[in-house]
């Protein structure tokens, strides 16, 4: 997508990805190789609904969500391959994903995939996310593209 410079801001992303608040989980895109890699973040606050029930003594992202914003961080790369503009990524499994530490309101959320495999419709790659340096959340995200 020759019409994007790095960074990537959520005007730019939204240009990519099909989600919106409150489910696009992806602030920032700071390195991108298309089809091959992607680094960026999330910046966690308080304000996000999920807030209110997990939990509200104690606030912590849900592992889920955290999977998700890898998810959505590896749709940046895969879609803005000129042959995958306009698709949706749909998730199609996740293997060996552990979860290595809490995020918090407050934290940068940083997050790196790398596109394992991409053939035909079907895709996997690794994610990573960490807080402050240390993580949090690893594994592999299967993926299915649609038209």
């Amino acid at each position: 997508m020759s019409e994007l410079s790095l960074p990537l801001y959520v005007e730019d992303i939204q240009k990519i990805l099909a989600h919106r608040y409150p489910f696009l989980l992806v602030d920032r895109v700071t390195e991108l190789d298309p089809g091959k890699r992607a680094v960026g973040y999330k910046m966690v606050t308080i304000n996000e609904p999920h807030f209110t029930g997990h939990f509200p003594a104690y606030a912590v992202m849900p592992g889920v969500l955290v999977t998700e914003a890898m998810a959505q961080l590896g749709g940046v790369a895969v879609l803005t391959l000129p042959e995958m503009k306009g698709k949706l990524p749909m998730m199609a499994g996740l293997d060996e994903l552990r979860f290595r530490g809490q995020v918090r309101p407050g934290d940068k959320l940083e997050m790196e995939v790398i596109i394992d495999r991409l053939r035909g419709t079907m895709g996997k790659g690794h994610g990573i996310a960490k807080v402050d340096g240390q993580v949090v959340a690893e594994g592999r995200i299967l993926f299915a593209i649609t038209e």
